[in-house]
């Protein structure tokens, strides 16, 4: 979902939960919570849609494998009419939010359609648990394709049960669960006659340099300065990190829980990547409207931070690049930030339902190790920041699920084999971007064939098309809600 993860959503990948599960004061599950999730059950209407369980085979494609579990999902029947289409949105790298079966833009054309919804979690996250625990061994069954495979039984058990097998089934998703949405229509065209993958990620890459690039044109165009006064601060702050006599200094400029102690690459890595995380987000989100699943609305906005970073009044670019730290902590309401890489590892390696970073830490980095890699790396000239390599975040894959940089190359490389990466041949799939979004870089912006269009939205961030509208809203996003509406009107005739 797209208020999920991180990073996930992917939900912005690795970055942000990092981040979160280091947040002092209060624990860490809680800590990420904040960030990619809201209140799963409380609407701001008062109302609370009941969770539904559907029976799911653990692996879909081990025949002499019979074991089940149960799949949480919402239904929202009171738009639907007889005749009308079902729509199906595709839960992702965090817990299913039922605030989205009142709110959205899907829930607009489905009042306009009378069309039936349905929400659908993701296995392994929210409260659909296939397994024990979260172990190396369990999570073998995380993945995409199992993923698609639960939505096709649950789609052709359903259709069956209620007497929809003649309806037409329309997938939404955004972010992992659009490039979900677009792979449905993909691999299973019996099952689904349409698909709206909004900042779908569509093709997997171990390296992903060019996220920071997008952050890097996404700040310079709200001030030309803006991403050179960041790579100021970031290479202040590297070349500051070389001498162990700055620690207690910079311990005190970005609130640190504890004196700053860099004993490994990893340790440093993680620091660099933590603080340029508050630009990651900010810009890949950009005060985007996500009110409505719970998510506070901080103010921050790629405008607030860069008016920060001009301010020279505050001091150099390094005291400026803090001070966007502790306004980030403070619109948070985090009081101090632990940033060792030991401490990671240790709630990373947690396996239990009941840990730190089983809200989807655990679970999303375990897919980008397996499946995509989607790793922001400092690996191009062409961005603002330092300090996190790639090798940084394979380090991780090895850490915490011993999966090697090559079997992750290899992995990568079958999932775009499997999926074919951006050479889509299918048809009624629409691709909605924001050109602000740093994910548009690995997502369809140009139309494949008419059957296949994208909608490059300019100016907007993650995933803005599927939030309510308001009045803010520029004359570019609402024109796009339109087009997907009219697109889908063309298509349910078909």
């Amino acid at each position: 979902m797209p208020a999920q993860l991180f990073k996930s959503l992917l939900t912005k990948q690795t970055i942000f939960i990092l981040f979160s599960l280091f947040v002092a004061g209060e624990n860490s599950s809680k800590g990420f919570r904040r960030f990619h999730e809201a209140d799963d059950s409380a609407h701001p209407s008062g109302a609370v849609l009941e969770d539904q369980w559907f029976i799911q085979r653990l692996d879909h494609f081990d025949g002499a494998d019979d074991r089940e579990w149960k799949q949480r999902y919402f239904v929202n029947d009171a738009f639907h009419k007889p005749g009308g289409p079902v729509f199906l949105m595709i839960g992702g790298e965090g817990s299913a939010n039922p605030a989205w079966m009142q709110y959205g833009a899907w829930i607009t054309y489905a009042e306009k359609l009378g069309a039936l919804c349905f929400m659908l979690e993701h296995r392994f996250y929210g409260k659909s648990h296939p397994t024990p625990d979260l172990s190396t061994e369990n999570l073998r069954f995380l993945s995409s394709r199992q993923a698609l495979a639960d939505l096709a039984h649950f789609r052709a058990v359903t259709a069956e049960a209620q007497g929809l097998t003649n309806s037409k089934w329309v997938a939404f998703g955004g972010s992992y669960p659009g490039s979900l949405a677009a792979w449905f229509r993909l691999k299973y065209p019996h099952l689904v006659h349409a698909s709206v993958a909004t900042s779908a990620p569509v093709l997997a890459t171990v390296d992903f340099p060019e996220y920071l690039e997008v952050v890097w044109r996404s700040l310079a165009s709200e001030d030309p300065e803006c991403p050179l006064l960041v790579k100021q601060a970031s290479d202040a702050l590297v070349e500051r990190l070389k001498d162990p006599k700055t620690y207690d200094n910079i311990t005190k400029d970005f609130k640190l829980c504890s004196k700053l102690q860099i004993q490994t690459d990893m340790d440093l890595g993680l620091f660099l990547e933590t603080l340029a995380g508050n630009f990651m987000d900010v810009v890949q989100y950009n005060r985007d409207n996500r009110e409505f699943e719970g998510v506070k609305d901080t103010g921050m906005t790629i405008k607030v931070l860069c008016g920060v970073m001009g301010d020279a009044s505050r001091g150099e670019p390094y005291a400026r690049y803090a001070a966007v730290a502790r306004l980030m902590m403070e619109a948070f309401s985090i009081e101090c930030l632990n940033v060792g890489f030991s401490t990671l590892r240790r709630e990373m390696m947690n396996i239990s339902w009941d840990g730190p970073a089983s809200t989807g830490a655990r679970q999303w980095t375990y897919q980008t190790c397996t499946e995509f890699g989607f790793y922001q790396s400092t690996d191009s000239p062409n961005q603002p920041f330092a300090g996190f390599p790639l090798q940084f975040y394979l380090a991780q894959c090895a850490a915490f699920y011993n999966v090697s940089a090559e079997a992750l190359e290899e992995s990568v490389a079958e999932t775009n084999e499997y999926y074919s990466g951006y050479d889509i041949h299918s048809t009624r799939i629409v691709f909605p971007n924001g050109s602000i979004d740093p994910w548009h870089a690995l997502g369809i912006t140009q139309d494949i064939t008419p059957d296949l269009p994208a909608i490059f939205i300019k100016g907007t961030a993650h995933c803005a098309n599927m939030y309510p509208p308001r009045s803010e809203d520029p004359p570019q996003l609402t024109l796009a809600r339109e087009h997907i509406f009219a697109i889908l009107q063309q298509w349910l005739k078909q």
